[in-house]
């Protein structure tokens, strides 16, 4: 009889193939250079915007955000007729309202926000008896009601049966520390790696994604190419599962790995509000952070015209927006399929961002070097951000071991993931633009 087939997913937020292949190289991230000897590397492509919640929501789901539905950090919800953050900056987050805000990152997002029209790699593995676990990864969506480890909240969240959510939730009692500092000093990356030692040593899981978000927030401070004490301690978290496997041979015997980042980041030096070139236009709503930013037009039909005030504009690059069901990409007035041609996946990843029915009339992608203020005005010029289209803020290592070829888009992730272990996709989840 053949043996249960198991997989992890690594997903270290923010890490740039650049910055990962620098490390191999020089041996400066021991435990990643370990499997990249034992597994098969590409560049692949991310999603648009790429931003973390959209990036995340692809990845466990294997769709793009046409089917998912998560379209930004911050968004409008053209129902309850309000603002959407997940968290920009936490200042954004006040802005916005910080009960709402909270809410809406934790739970909405997962519980309303996120389409029922796609299958979370979770709610695939457990539908067919199997055992998943999620550590710290913000999308999580399950079937298991799990109450918080803190005593002042009550709010059970779903996610697969074992749950690990920054010491908020807690499937089982690990002995992991409870989180101390900040991210700054990598201090979830340090509780994922106790949680992960615990589940590795107890092969406790069939499919496990293991995220470590803390490069990203380094890599924001310091730029793309910078957050070398970041990675080390990413690079340690990973050690963890190796360590507690018995050695990187050991853990591949058991488990084939998947890792990769969720989104690039390129380095910023200018800042600008998209609102600005909004500020004299009845009946908008411009929602934007990092380097991404959304137009919503609630008149209806301005779309065209609404994107034409951007050309010129030094902090744009391109605008994005539908006619006649079509998807028209607009460059300081020039318009075709090869403005789209230049970026990774640009013409599939454009059409299902413009298909997201929670998405803007007229999508933009930030200019090299630029990025757009939050709600609170904050930003990162002097460091690392992302969102846009371009090449740098798309891009992402892919590395598998033990499970077949790489895939050259983050949506194939899942996919690749639910064959190795011997579930399969439901057919719902497969998007219009796979």
């Amino acid at each position: 009889m053949r043996a249960t087939r198991k997989a992890i997913l690594i997903v270290i937020d923010g890490l740039t193939p650049s910055m990962l292949e620098d490390a191999v190289d020089r041996r400066a991230a021991p435990a990643l250079a370990e499997l990249f000897e034992r597994g098969e590397y590409r560049r692949a492509a991310s999603v648009f915007p790429s931003l973390t919640p959209v990036c995340i929501s692809s990845l466990v789901t294997g769709t793009y955000p046409d089917q998912h539905e998560i379209p930004h950090l911050v968004w409008y919800h053209r129902r309850e007729r309000r603002l959407v953050e997940y968290g920009s900056s936490f200042a954004a987050l006040r802005r916005a309202g910080t009960r709402q805000g909270i809410l809406d990152a934790i739970f909405r997002m997962n519980e309303e926000h996120l389409s029922r029209r796609v299958s979370t790699l979770y709610e695939s593995v457990e539908s067919a008896g199997r055992v998943a676990a999620a550590v710290n990864i913000i999308c999580y969506r399950g079937a298991t009601p799990h109450l918080p480890r803190i005593p002042a909240l009550t709010r059970p969240a779903y996610g697969p049966q074992r749950f690990f959510y920054f010491n908020l939730y807690s499937s089982d009692l690990t002995g992991a520390p409870f989180r101390v500092g900040g991210r700054h000093l990598g201090a979830n990356d340090a509780y994922a790696a106790a949680v992960g030692r615990w589940l590795v040593t107890r092969d406790g899981f069939d499919l496990l994604v293991y995220y470590l978000p803390d490069y990203d927030y380094a890599s924001h401070a310091t730029g793309p190419d910078s957050a070398h004490e970041a990675l080390a301690r990413s690079d340690a978290a990973v050690r963890a599962l190796i360590d507690a496997a018995g050695g990187v041979d050991a853990l591949l015997e058991r488990y084939a790995v998947v890792l990769c980042s969720d989104h690039g980041q390129t380095h910023v030096e200018r800042v600008a509000s998209l609102h600005d070139a909004f500020r004299s236009v009845d009946d908008v709503v411009v929602t934007a952070s990092n380097r991404a930013g959304m137009i919503y037009d609630f008149r209806g039909g301005r779309a065209r015209s609404l994107a034409e005030r951007l050309d010129g504009e030094p902090a744009i690059e391109t605008a994005l927006f539908m006619e006649d069901g079509e998807v028209v990409a607009r460059r300081d007035g020039a318009e075709g399929p090869d403005v789209l041609a230049e970026y990774p996946d640009g013409a599939a990843r454009a059409a299902a961002a413009l298909r997201n029915p929670n998405s803007g009339d007229v999508l933009v992608s930030a200019a090299p070097g630029w990025e757009f203020n939050d709600l609170a005005g904050r930003h990162h010029v002097g460091g690392g951000s992302h969102g846009s289209l371009v090449r740098g803020d798309s891009e992402v290592p892919m590395l598998v071991a033990g499970a077949g070829a790489p895939p050259s888009s983050i949506t194939g992730v899942a996919p690749l993931l639910l064959a190795h272990v011997g579930v399969e996709r439901p057919a719902r989840t497969l998007s219009h633009v796979a």
